[in-house]
C-alpha cells in the first residue's frame, strides 16, 4: 500500500536535498505550496508539464521522473486475509469484496483456502502421519502459492491490486499445540513475526456459533465437521493466533448477516483508504496494567517497538518503526496529518520497508525528538482490539488505544483494566510529544 505517496516521499526528498521549503518551491513553479504538500502527502501527482520544471530545477531528467511516477502508478498492491471460524461467512463475503472492490477500480486476486483444498484431495490430518505433518505441507503450499500470486500480479497493467487470502499462515496456529507450533516454526525456518505480519491486515469474521446460532450450518464445506461448541473453541483460537498483528479487525455477529458484510466491506474500505485512508481512534491514560495477566491471556501478544520521528513536510508527521520479537522484526514508515478538530480522525498512509530501507530513513531522524521505546501489549478481548503501551519511563501509568469502526462507536473494557482518564484529544499524550519529554 501507500505507492502515491511512495512518489511523494521522492519529491519531498528531492527538495530537501535542495533546501527550499515548500513555499520556496511552489513560488518558483508558480504554484501554491498547498500543491506542493498534496504531491508529497500522496494525495496528488504533477503533471508532465509540471515534472519538467521539477526536472529541469533539479537538473536530473524528466525520464526518471517520469519513470518513478509511472513504476508508483502500476505497482499498489495489497494483500489481506479474509479468515474466520467455520461458518462464519467467508464464501459469499468473497464475492461481496470481488464486486465492490471492481467497482472502485481494483483488480481482485483471491487465493483459496489451503486446507480445504488438500482435504478434499486426500490429504489431511488423518492421512498424513500427524497433524504437524499436514500443517507444515499445507503452509509450504500457501506460501508457494501466495508468491505466485505476487508474481503474477507485478505483470498487470493494473493501477490498484488487492490479493485476498481465503485464510492465511497463520490459521495453522489454531489447528496445533503448543509444543507442535514451536516445532512447526522451526521446520518453517521462521518467526510468528514474519509469518504473521507479512499480510498487509487480517480481518477476522466470527462464527455463526457465537451470536447467530440458528445459522451455524456445515452443509457449504466438505472439509468441516465442528459442533457449534468446537467452533467456538476454533474461533477463540484463530482470534488468538492473528492477535499481535498490526492491523486485524474482528467482525461479530452483533446485526444481521447483510449488515455483517457491509460492515467488513466498510473496514477493508477504511484500510485501503477508500475514498481517504482515516483512521478512527480513541486513547486512554490507565493504571499500569498487570502484565502478568497480559502476558498469559491467550488473546494477547507481545511486542516490542523501536519509533523514530523524522523530518516531516510541514503540517504533517513522519516516522519509523521497527516491531517484533525475539529478535525478529517487520519495519514500517507512517504519514499522518489530522483531518478533524476533535482529534479522533486522522488521514494516515502507511508502508512496509525492508531492513535496508529502514536504516537509510534513519539518517533523517528528527534529532529534536528522542526514539520512543515501548512494549505493547496487543489484546483481543470481545471482539475489540487493544494496544496497550507500556514505557520505560511511566512506573505508574500506561496508554491504551483502540481504533473504532465508527466515531460513536461504544468500548468496552475489560474489568483487569482501569482508565484514568481520555486523552485522545491531549496532545501531551501523543508519542511525538512524548519523544520530546523523555528523561535522559
Amino acid at each position: 500500500m501507500g505507492s502515491d505517496y511512495a512518489f511523494g516521499n521522492y519529491l519531498y526528498d528531492l527538495r530537501r536535498k535542495a533546501a527550499l521549503t515548500q513555499a520556496e518551491l511552489a513560488e518558483k513553479l508558480g504554484i501554491t505550496d498547498k500543491a506542493v504538500s498534496k504531491w508529497e502527502n500522496g494525495r496528488a501527482k504533477p503533471g508532465t508539464q509540471m515534472l519538467r520544471k521539477l526536472a529541469a530545477l533539479y537538473h536530473i531528467s524528466v525520464e526518471e521522473l517520469l519513470t518513478r511516477r509511472e513504476e508508483t502508478e502500476i505497482m499498489e498492491i495489497t494483500k489481506i486475509v479474509l479468515t474466520g471460524g467455520p461458518c462464519a461467512g467467508k464464501t459469499t463475503a468473497m464475492g461481496r469484496i470481488h464486486e465492490h472492490f471492481e467497482n472502485r477500480g481494483y483488480r481482485v486476486l483471491f487465493i483459496p483456502e489451503t486446507a480445504t483444498e488438500l482435504i478434499t484431495g486426500g490429504v489431511s490430518p488423518t492421512t498424513c502421519g500427524s497433524v504437524l505433518d499436514f500443517q507444515v505441507e499445507l503452509a509450504k503450499l500457501q506460501l508457494a502459492k501466495e508468491a505466485a500470486f505476487e508474481r503474477a500480479a507485478r505483470t498487470m497493467k493494473a493501477e490498484k491490486i488487492l490479493i485476498v487470502c481465503d485464510r492465511g499462515i497463520m490459521d495453522n496456529k489454531a489447528y496445533l499445540e503448543p509444543l507442535d507450533y514451536a516445532s512447526w516454526l522451526t521446520k518453517m525456518e521462521s518467526s510468528e513475526v514474519d509469518l504473521r505480519d507479512r499480510y498487509d491486515a487480517v480481518f477476522h469474521l466470527v462464527t455463526a456459533a457465537k451470536g447467530a446460532e440458528e445459522a451455524y450450518t456445515l452443509s457449504n464445506n466438505a472439509a468441516r465437521s465442528e459442533t457449534p461448541e468446537e467452533a467456538v473453541v476454533l474461533d477463540d483460537r484463530l482470534i488468538a493466533a492473528w492477535t499481535g498483528h498490526p492491523h486485524l479487525r474482528v467482525i461479530d455477529n452483533s446485526t444481521d448477516f447483510e449488515d455483517k458484510l457491509r460492515r467488513l466491506l466498510a473496514e477493508i474500505d477504511r484500510f485501503l483508504g477508500e475514498p481517504e485512508p482515516y483512521e478512527i481512534e480513541r486513547k486512554y491514560l490507565i493504571d499500569y496494567p498487570d502484565t502478568y495477566w497480559l502476558e498469559h491471556f491467550p488473546s494477547c501478544r507481545k511486542v516490542e517497538i523501536v519509533q523514530t520521528y523524522l523530518n516531516a513536510p510541514e503540517g504533517g508527521e513522519r516516522r519509523v518503526r521497527q516491531r517484533g520479537a525475539d529478535g525478529s522484526y517487520v519495519y514500517f514508515e507512517t504519514v499522518k496529518k489530522p483531518a478533524g478538530a476533535d482529534g479522533l480522525k486522522r488521514v494516515e498512509v502507511e508502508r512496509r520497508l525492508s531492513e535496508r530501507e529502514y536504516l537509510d530513513c534513519l539518517m533523517d531522524a528528527d534529532m529534536s525528538r528522542h526514539p520512543i521505546r515501548k512494549t505493547r501489549y496487543c489484546l483481543t478481548w470481545e471482539n475489540q482490539y487493544f494496544e496497550i503501551d507500556v514505557y520505560p519511563f511511566w512506573k505508574d501509568k500506561a496508554i491504551l488505544e483502540i481504533e473504532l469502526p465508527s466515531e460513536d462507536a461504544a468500548v468496552h473494557f475489560p474489568k483487569e483494566i482501569r482508565i484514568q482518564k481520555e486523552v485522545t484529544a491531549d496532545l501531551a499524550y501523543k508519542n511525538a510529544s512524548l519523544a520530546r519529554e523523555i528523561p535522559e
